[in-house]
């Protein structure tokens, strides 16, 4: 069969595989798959079992809209359209057990299953005119007097997110008991917090639950979450992360309960900072850090089911991949001299999905693959695929040639690029070349797979992508990772600009067709890029970008990160990084075309910041198009903006390269 290359429209055809759990007598992996219609302009999310030794799935339930799993001994729960289900762990029988007028989510029944535990939103603080007001019912005045007034990409209106649980028996919920009644905190965390951050005690006797106690300017400057612990017996809480100043998430006990392991920040206000493993033991009350002294940042971790080690998942030299670490007897023993690295190669471990003996379910992606559930033998460390949602299409397009390329920097240093190859690329050929700009700043650039910036359908369209792990990217050392902060248009641009020279030297690559696109601090780095470029780029594609500091500062929300990586315009400290590695006083020396994309609610990188560089590049006379998305946030989530976004983005290249 003639293969065909990927399009926009292919590539919203495929299927987007969520591992859920391993069934509870371990015999099949439950995971859900979602779906986009293009003229419904929607997803659709189905639940699926398939046999943990393969074979054929089977679909659970023939309606869209399954929420999140959660397996018990005997029956499995899940929450769907704001009531919980549960049905045999194979996934038969699935019956419908609560009919709460008010919905729950997040829903997680006690081991025991005497009690139910869920989150819902709960009005707090007056906000809105009319809650103030009553006498205006039609006013649509919003009355702040503190941070965090916005967030993401919705407006605060007074409301958080609650911890409540509850007595449970046939179907039949008792008052609910709300953990943080009256105060103005979120759990989970918002705008990303799921399931993960509510979970229950083995023996159900307490309710663990993340959430940041802070609020208001504290809340917008700190990153300091706490691991709270509620004991149904004597209704206390107490903070198992007291003492440790950073980001404290993804809580796990072990399976006899007697350890609880979380991921924890050293600093407040560093939310990129490493992230170590840290177990407490419950009869001691002792804290161990288990991988202090290692050169790496931990991304999700899980027990294994003998409580005997911790599986985690972390980026390492532009991969992600699984490791494991051994607990010691002593567990305050336990160190980074007993971790070890258990998966190798040129794709990404996506995530853990669970155990059965043996067996680890995992999700791996490539650049040309999707993600799909895998099965690893933990005896020899061999992956199996499990899942083939996407076969189909996967083998009738063609796959792109991704290498690792190491180039040395400005300072002498090794930097790893990955650079991506058309399906039918042809080394006696010239091709137009993009240097991708990774946003983050440290986020790790590793084998992914996007539905926006994807790489291999950029590479489809017959493009050369550049792909470098430039400073401030994970998975190559932390003092790498941290070299971005206060550095931004420093070694980090110095980098890209290594990157795309050292590629252009090839004979294959047109240097008189070379481009530069990214998103977030890419999109920063693309306008910075078109001031220092000194001609080697011929268009420019930048998207949610920071164009101007000093308004960024004033306008974006979650402010930890702005004192961290920036600081505040009016301190003098800051002046000169401000004006040195500020893209808006470049803009003198802007030549090139530029395609400017933004989102209306995007609140990270507000629409001032799109509308100030598309407004210079016009007022200088620059071919220049601005792309905007007034539902869209920081992300393009809707697939008809989705395609309209990558139609745009091809046909810009096609006409400025």
């Amino acid at each position: 069969m003639a293969q065909q290359k990927m399009t926009p429209e292919l590539l919203w055809q495929l299927g987007r595989v969520s591992g859920e759990a391993v069934s509870a007598d371990g015999k099949s992996v439950l995971y859900s798959v979602s779906h986009y219609d293009k003229d419904q302009n929607k997803g659709e999310k189905h639940l699926f079992s398939i046999p943990l030794a393969g074979g054929q799935p089977t679909q659970l339930l023939p309606e869209a809209g399954n929420g999140d799993i959660a397996v018990a001994a005997t029956r499995t729960g899940f929450s769907r359209q704001g009531q919980y289900w549960e049905m045999n762990p194979d996934g038969s029988h699935a019956v419908q057990q609560t009919t709460v007028t008010e919905g729950m989510d997040n829903i997680r029944r006690s081991p025991d299953g005497q009690y139910i535990l869920f989150s819902r939103e709960v009005k707090v603080k007056k906000i809105n005119g009319k809650d103030i007001y009553p006498d205006l019912p039609k006013t649509t005045a919003q009355i702040y007097d503190n941070l965090n007034y916005r967030h993401w990409d919705t407006w605060e209106d007074g409301s958080f997110q609650h911890v409540f649980y509850a007595t449970y028996r046939d179907g039949q919920i008792g008052t609910p008991i709300d953990l943080l009644e009256g105060e103005p905190f979120d759990c989970p965390q918002m705008p990303y917090g799921g399931a993960e951050d509510l979970i229950w005690a083995p023996d159900s006797k307490s309710i663990v639950y993340v959430t940041k106690k802070s609020f208001g300017k504290d809340y917008a400057t700190s990153t300091n979450t706490g691991i709270y612990e509620y004991n149904l017996a004597n209704k206390t809480t107490k903070d198992l992360a007291a003492g440790l100043p950073g980001y404290d998430i993804a809580p796990a006990f072990s399976a006899d309960g007697k350890y609880i392991a979380w991921l924890s920040m050293a600093h407040d206000g560093y939310e990129s900072d490493k992230n170590d493993i840290v177990v407490l033991d419950r009869a001691t009350g002792k804290r161990t850090n288990l991988t202090k002294d290692w050169d790496g940042t931990v991304g999700s971790i899980q027990w294994s089911s003998d409580g005997k080690k911790i599986f985690f998942v972390a980026p390492i030299k532009g991969t992600e991949q699984l490791f494991e670490i051994a607990l010691q007897k002593n567990i305050a023993q336990t160190n980074a001299a007993h971790l070890r690295q258990v998966t190798n190669g040129d794709f990404d471990i996506a995530g853990i999905v669970g155990q059965s003996a043996n067996t680890l379910v995992v999700s791996r992606t490539d650049m040309n693959h999707a993600a799909e559930l895998y099965t690893l033998d933990l005896k020899n460390g061999r992956l199996k695929q499990l899942t083939t949602v996407n076969d189909d299409i996967n083998k009738s397009v063609g796959q792109c040639r991704t290498v690792k390329r190491w180039i040395t920097t400005t300072d002498n240093k090794q930097l790893l690029a990955w650079v991506i190859y058309p399906p039918d690329f042809d080394a006696t050929k010239k091709y137009p070349t993009l240097l991708y700009c990774q946003g983050g700043p440290q986020s790790a650039l590793t084998q992914f797979y996007s539905f926006r910036w994807n790489f291999q359908l950029i590479a489809s369209q017959g493009y050369i992508v550049v792909a470098p792990n430039r400073r401030g990217m994970p998975g190559h050392g932390v003092e790498w990772n941290a070299a971005i902060s206060r550095d931004w248009g420093g070694q980090p641009i110095r980098d890209y600009l290594s990157a795309i020279d050292d590629v252009a030297k090839e004979p294959y690559v047109d240097k008189n067709r070379l481009g530069a696109v990214g998103a977030s601090y890419g999109g920063y780095s693309v306008y910075m890029l078109a001031g220092v470029h000194e001609n080697r780029f011929k268009t420019f594609i930048a998207h949610d970008g920071l164009f101007d500091l000093r308004s960024w500062y004033g306008t974006t929300e979650e402010l930890w990160f702005a004192n961290w990586d920036i600081g505040a315009y009016w301190d003098p400290a800051n002046a000169a990084n401000l004006q040195k590695f500020n893209p808006s006083e470049y803009v003198n020396k802007w030549n090139t075309p530029i395609l400017i994309v933004q989102g209306g609610i995007d609140f990270r990188v507000p629409i001032e910041q799109g509308q100030q560089a598309f407004q210079a590049a016009q007022l200088k006379g620059i071919k220049s198009k601005l792309l905007y998305f007034p539902d869209e946030n920081h992300w393009v989530l809707h697939p008809q903006n989705a395609l309209v976004w990558q139609r745009e983005f091809f046909s810009w290249l096609k006409e400025t390269l």
